[in-house]
């Protein structure tokens, strides 16, 4: 039998040759496989503008992100604090709410997307599966012990939602007076209220991460946690809780 290496012919028919034999064998191979990296299958991509080691630290107080930019809104999720450090963001399934204070025991939260962010963490999930928080999970820490295993301690960046009933949390609102340089964490909080509330069926907009440190979580969490009140009335970041009967909601390719 003739082999290839036996074929006798014009240097300039070589290449034509070797290309009908990769056609050859492309045509041959299977199927693409479009059950890999679907929309449904693949984790949501997570989206970051600014640092809040960059707000904190370097007093970078400007909006950089402005939420009636980003076009269609539906299935997106995102979390940070308002321009200027004058309040707070929470997007819940396209909806932006703004927190402000208004006294030491007071706030008004409304749909306001015309604002914008000095660090915002965002990302779109138009499917979740529920998954019922276990009841000896009642703290933020728990929570994030819980969560690191749901994922497999996997490190890359997820949203994730909870809703249902607390018995207890403290949120608070920045509320950093006009003007205020900002060279450090604590001259960031000047002016952040503390907000106690008590039993409420509420919904919290969540962003885990092993890798965004100092980015969109603090440097001693995998966590950054937004709560709104299901009467809409109360909206801040999450620093305490005490669960009651919640359902934690992942994307559902996770």
């Amino acid at each position: 039998m003739t082999t290839l290496h036996h074929i006798r012919a014009p240097f300039f028919t070589v290449p034509l040759l070797l290309l009908s034999i990769a056609i050859l064998f492309t045509s041959c191979g299977t199927e693409p496989d479009h059950t890999q990296q679907t929309d449904e299958s693949s984790p949501p991509e997570v989206l970051i503008t600014g640092a809040m080691k960059r707000v904190m630290w370097e007093g970078k107080l400007d909006g950089l992100i402005r939420f009636d930019t980003l076009g269609d809104r539906q299935g997106l999720y995102g979390i940070g604090p308002l321009v200027g450090l004058r309040g707070e963001v929470t997007i819940d399934d396209g909806k932006v709410y703004v927190s402000r204070v208004t006294s030491d025991s007071t706030m008004v939260v409304e749909e306001f997307p015309a604002s914008s962010a000095p660090f915002f963490v965002r990302a779109k999930v138009n499917d979740w599966k529920s998954i019922p928080l276990p009841p000896e999970v009642k703290t933020i820490q728990q929570l994030e012990a819980f969560l690191v295993k749901q994922v497999d301690n996997s490190p890359d960046p997820l949203p994730f939602k909870l809703t249902g009933e607390i018995e207890r949390a403290v949120i608070h609102v920045q509320n950093l007076p006009p003007g205020t340089p900002v060279s450090s964490p604590a001259e960031a909080h000047q002016g952040q209220v503390d907000y106690t509330l008590g039993a409420e069926r509420v919904r919290i907009i969540g962003f885990y991460s092993q890798k965004h440190q100092g980015v969109f979580t603090h440097h001693d969490s995998y966590l950054h946690l937004h709560l709104v009140t299901e009467d809409e009335n109360w909206m801040g970041h999450l620093d305490e809780v005490s669960f009651k009967d919640v359902q934690l909601l992942l994307p559902a390719g996770q």
